[in-house]
C-alpha cells in the first residue's frame, strides 16, 4: 500500500467470513483490504407469519455475482465443462457452502428490528441452491423471535461492506402484509466515509464498518394493524 494512505486491514469479523471463502477461492486475508465491497450478492426475503401476523422465520435468497460464483466454482472443481449446468452430485458438494462456516456471534449479515428492538435470529437452515445464468444461488432459513409483522424493519447488509447486499429480488409475504425496499442515500453514505477515512492517522490501521449507511431499508405494514 503507497504511503501516505491510510491502512485498512480486515476486521475481525470480515477476516473470519474471509477465511471461509478464501478457503475456497484461495486468497489470503493477510492483504490489506480497501473500504468498498469485493463481493456482491442480490438479497430476496420471504416472511413467514403465523394466524397472529406474528413473523416466525424468513427465508433468505442470496445471489452472488458472476465472477465470485465463477471462483467458488473453479475452486470446488465444479461444472469443469463450463456449461453452467451443474449434476445432482455437483449441486450436494455446493451446499451449505456460505452456511457452514459462520463463527459464534455472527449474524448472518440481516438484522430485524421490532419497534426498535433488535430481534433474535436462529441459526441458518439450509433450503436450496443452485446455478443460473453462471450465478449461484443459494436460500436459507432462519427462525424469528415472534414479532408483529407491522412496523418491521429488515436490514440485509455485512457491516464491514466487504460484501455488498442489495434488496432486489423479491419480497413476499402473506396479505394483508406488504413490504417496501428504501434505498440509501449512497452519495451521504461514501462522504460519511471517506470524513472517517480523513481522520485516520497515516501511521495506524483501523477496522470501520460502513455497511449500515449503504444498506437496502425494507418496511413492512400490515393493512388493519
Amino acid at each position: 500500500m503507497p504511503l501516505g494512505k491510510p491502512k485498512i486491514y480486515l476486521s475481525p469479523r470480515t477476516r473470519a467470513i474471509t477465511l471461509a471463502f478464501a478457503a475456497l477461492i484461495g486468497v489470503t486475508t493477510a492483504l490489506p483490504v480497501a473500504a468498498h465491497p469485493h463481493v456482491f450478492a442480490d438479497v430476496g426475503l420471504a416472511l413467514d407469519l403465523d394466524a397472529d401476523r406474528q413473523v416466525v422465520s424468513i427465508e433468505v435468497t442470496w445471489r452472488y455475482d458472476d465472477f465470485f460464483s465463477l471462483l467458488i466454482l473453479e475452486d470446488m472443481s465444479l461444472d469443469p465443462d463450463g456449461d453452467g449446468a451443474l449434476t445432482s452430485e455437483e449441486l450436494t458438494a455446493l451446499e451449505r457452502f456460505d452456511l457452514d462456516n459462520w463463527y459464534e456471534g455472527f449474524e448472518g449479515d440481516l438484522y430485524v428490528y421490532s419497534g426498535g428492538e433488535k430481534l433474535a435470529l436462529g441459526a441458518p437452515e439450509f433450503v436450496s441452491v443452485r446455478l443460473d445464468a453462471g450465478r449461484i444461488t443459494s436460500v436459507h432459513r432462519r427462525s424469528v423471535d415472534p414479532a408483529p409483522a407491522g412496523g418491521l424493519v429488515i436490514e440485509p447488509y455485512d457491516p464491514t461492506y466487504y460484501i455488498a447486499f442489495e434488496a432486489s429480488l423479491p419480497i413476499t409475504l402473506p396479505a394483508p402484509c406488504s413490504a417496501e425496499v428504501r434505498k440509501p442515500d449512497l452519495d451521504a453514505a461514501a462522504q460519511k466515509m471517506q470524513a472517517e477515512l480523513a481522520q485516520i492517522p497515516e501511521d495506524q490501521f483501523l477496522e470501520i464498518e460502513p455497511g449500515r449507511d449503504f444498506a437496502d431499508r425494507i418496511e413492512v405494514t400490515c393493512a388493519g394493524s
